[in-house]
């Protein structure tokens, strides 16, 4: 289901705010960030974490559990698209006819009166976007933002700000990222994906145009080496909109070439109208440069001078499952990946595989979603090919109900198809680390894959290799 943009109020006319789910990584930003701003919040989650401890330190009514009198004298509701009708607080909240928005038209409110930028893509947003952030912070712009995973630097994944800008991660999953008020727009990439909401490939692709061809919107910056964003250019100059294009290829406005790769790192050089120079990050991979230039677009696009904005691009240093270090124990390296399509876990063990040396490429790699891992199995198979070893889970279900004979085993026959005697299927979390464990040596890089709770596996994994040691 997609979800329709409503009209927007301030956030000072919102009364008192309760958050459905508050413990998310979508809704604790914004709860917070309303907190600061002096809104009455309060929330509920379906199990206790160290994040509604985090927002009650706050001085946030947090609840676990959902009861339809945790709403208290709330006068709007926030919901994101995983909860249901049957949940008791909004079926509460309509019979009161409370005001109900998802958490998009909560975050849109944020963005009032300043110059929003809305970073969406298939692939590629958390990190660009809080990229984007980094950078304009470090040419000294301050800006609020909400991001879709914390800063390493920071452990925080939202800042309110002084600045103008206002940086948003913009989910084009379910339709969403048509809410935002933005003024520049980054579209990082596009490749089908959520047809379970969007129903086909062109609708999916028609949802980026409408999103880039918004009334406020006034400059669109997106890759000039994706074929998919590409195809829509036309359709968005058409809309009036200035695009600015960044990539490697020989047309792109922002340019990069030389690309070099080193552990945990990579470097460029960057062209654009009145400024070139070298762009060095700490991160490591080709599409993290490809990031930081669309980063950068929108810092020239802001009027911030291009050496400050390259120079600030050193300093960032990860958002957290985006290759993640997690551990080094006896002779092995653990990473963690928030990678749950084709082409990012294939982006995402190429770049893994420049650090491999002389060990394996050992990849776990947990499917999310039923829609998916029966659309793109053959892809997934293809894209694990890339590691040494491969450990497929069973699927990670999220907002999913079942579907018949799909589970994780389609992802395993897809990969052993095209990687003979290296893969193995793992049904439940709680196998996985010991599986794993047993079969590791010194000098292995292991990366876990996934939206889902894939990341328990690399902690879980260390203690072992500790306790064998």
């Amino acid at each position: 289901m997609l979800i329709e943009p409503v009209e927007l109020v301030g956030v000072a006319e919102l009364g008192a705010v309760h958050f459905i789910a508050i413990g998310g990584a979508g809704m604790s930003p914004i709860a917070a960030l309303y907190a600061e701003l002096g809104v009455p919040v309060s929330g509920s989650d379906q199990a206790d974490s160290a994040t509604l401890a985090g927002l009650a330190a706050l001085g946030i009514r947090t609840y676990v559990g959902h009861d339809p009198v945790q709403l208290g004298d709330a006068a709007t509701v926030v919901v994101s698209s995983a909860i249901r009708e049957n949940n008791p607080e909004l079926a509460e909240a309509r019979r009161r006819g409370l005001r109900i928005w998802h958490r998009s038209a909560a975050l849109a409110a944020l963005m009032l009166g300043r110059i929003g930028v809305a970073v969406t893509g298939t692939h590629g947003k958390t990190t660009t976007s809080a990229m984007t952030a980094v950078l304009l912070a470090g040419a000294g712009a301050d800006p609020g933002y909400v991001v879709g995973s914390p800063l390493t630097a920071t452990g925080r994944a939202w800042h309110l700000g002084s600045g103008e800008a206002f940086v948003v991660e913009a989910d084009e999953s379910d339709g969403s990222f048509r809410q935002y008020p933005a003024g520049i727009a980054v579209v990082t990439n596009v490749e089908a994906d959520h047809l379970d909401n969007w129903g086909t490939p062109a609708a999916y692709a028609a949802g980026f145009v409408d999103f880039a061809a918004a009334s406020g919107v006034h400059t669109v910056v997106t890759s000039a080496d994706d074929p998919g964003a590409m195809a829509l250019v036309p359709a968005i100059r058409a809309a009036g909109k200035r695009v600015v294009t960044v990539g490697e290829s020989a047309g792109a406005d922002v340019r990069l070439s030389g690309l070099e790769f080193v552990a945990g790192g990579s470097r460029a050089f960057l062209e654009a109208e009145g400024d070139r120079g070298e762009l060095v990050l700490g991160v490591p991979g080709r599409y993290n440069l490809h990031n930081a230039a669309s980063a950068y677009a929108v810092g020239r696009a802001l009027g911030l001078p291009g050496p400050a904005l390259r120079a600030a691009a050193s300093g960032f240093t990860g958002t957290s499952r985006r290759f993640e270090p997690v551990a080094e124990v006896a002779g092995v390296r653990i990473f963690d990946d928030y990678a749950h399509h084709p082409t990012e876990v294939a982006a995402t063990l190429t770049a893994a595989r420049g650090m491999v040396a002389p060990g394996r490429l050992v990849a776990c790699f947990q499917p999310h979603l039923f829609t998916r891992t029966r659309d793109f199995a053959p892809e997934f198979g293809r894209a694990l090919a890339l590691a040494d070893e491969i450990f497929v889970l069973g699927i990670y279900p999220a907002r999913e109900d079942p579907l018949p004979g799909v589970t994780g085993r389609l992802v395993a026959d897809a990969a052993q198809a095209v990687a003979p005697g290296r893969v193995r299927y793992v049904e439940t979390l709680a196998e996985a680390a010991p599986a794993l464990a047993a079969a590791l040596r010194p000098g292995d890089v292991v990366i876990t894959l996934g939206a889902g709770d894939v990341t328990q596996v690399g902690p879980r994994l260390a203690q072992l290799l500790e306790r064998q040691a």
